[in-house]
């Protein structure tokens, strides 16, 4: 019954940015967050927001990404700037109601998940 997709993956290059989205098909989620994964990587995570805006990064994320979410459009961004070749990889978007990873980025399970969006950068 949840839906996660996500949009605004593409092509760049090094230094460039790009803004993916992430829509919900139900409002208020406790926890939201991206991830992604590489060919030959496992999947790792880039950032988590709760629902009152607290956020935590992935070190590789700080100072270059910023995660937002607009509650009012059950809608997350992951904002990416400075964009580095081993940033590429399919950008996952993904929600649960509890244990959000923040201030600080923990390993946690979240329930549910999009398909997934191409960045490039080279």
């Amino acid at each position: 019954q949840v839906q996660l997709v996500e949009s605004g993956g593409g092509s760049v290059q090094p230094g460039g940015s790009l803004r993916l989205s992430c829509s919900a098909s139900v409002a208020s989620f406790y926890c939201m967050g991206w991830y992604r994964q590489s060919p030959g990587k496992e999947r790792e995570a880039v950032a988590a927001i709760d629902d009152v805006g607290s956020t935590s990064y992935a070190n590789f994320a700080k100072g270059r990404f910023t995660i937002s979410r607009d509650n009012a459009k059950n809608t997350m961004y992951l904002q990416m700037n400075s964009l580095k070749p081993e940033d590429a990889g399919t950008y996952y978007c993904a929600s649960k109601f509890w244990d959000c990873p923040v201030p600080t980025l923990l390993p946690t399970d979240f329930r549910y998940w999009g398909q997934g969006t191409q960045v490039t950068v080279s």
